[in-house]
């Protein structure tokens, strides 16, 4: 089972490397958002960081929203979704690991490019590496949380569009507590633990139950 799952992963970081534009225009997509703020409500510093984190985290749910749609698309198309189903080894497990390459290709870049935004932004070094740590716990749940709407989906037309109006609004929690930590971080003598372990939950959660959400989703898009 396990060397199913990293045949998978594999095969899918291959595919990707082979169409590097649909990585990168995640990636560009989150930059060009990034730059057109300061450039809309000025270039103060002050101004800056108190934007700066309900700015990244909305770039990143936008960025994260691009790539999918594609996500179980090309393997509909070719029959290889059908043949997932049907092998022996875990649906769920082989769902995990496409989600894994998913957030591999658009939410782990946006963790390491998090020092050159708070740079961008005026950010203390102490809340740039809050925003990545943050980063790296919110953005595996947006990809867990797409999954599941990108497989409800799977097959109509319009998918793309259908997919962002069922997923923005269930990142809104993300929203909330992965900004409300960056803000927190930025004042003296204010804790961002209960931050810190409310996305920890979310993550534990997504971990637990999207695999199976989403492989129930994807054999009652295929039925």
């Amino acid at each position: 089972m396990f060397n199913a799952f990293w045949v998978l992963l594999k095969r899918d970081l291959l595919l990707a490397l082979r169409r590097r534009s649909e990585v990168f225009t995640v990636l560009f997509f989150f930059l060009i958002v990034i730059s057109l703020f300061p450039l809309g409500v000025g270039s103060e510093d002050a101004t800056l960081k108190k934007i700066a984190p309900g700015v990244v985290w909305i770039a990143a749910l936008l960025a994260s929203t691009l790539a999918l749609d594609r996500l179980f698309a090309n393997d509909y198309l070719d029959g290889t979704l059908e043949q997932l189903i049907l092998a022996p080894q875990s649906l769920s497990i082989m769902v995990f690991a496409k989600m894994l390459a998913h957030w591999l290709l658009t939410g782990l870049p946006l963790v390491l490019i998090a020092p050159l935004v708070g740079l961008f932004y005026h950010l203390p070094t102490a809340t740039i590496g809050v925003m990545m740590l943050v980063l790296l716990l919110g953005t595996p749940v947006l990809s867990m949380i797409g999954a599941i709407a990108a497989a409800l989906t799977l097959g109509l037309r319009g998918g793309g569009v259908l997919v962002s109006l069922l997923v923005l609004p269930l990142y809104i929690p993300i929203l909330v507590y992965g900004s409300g930590a960056i803000s927190t971080s930025m004042v003296e003598g204010l804790s961002i633990q209960p931050y810190i372990l409310l996305l920890s939950a979310f993550m534990l959660l997504a971990l637990i139950f999207s695999p199976w959400a989403t492989a129930s989703a994807l054999k009652i898009s295929l039925e």
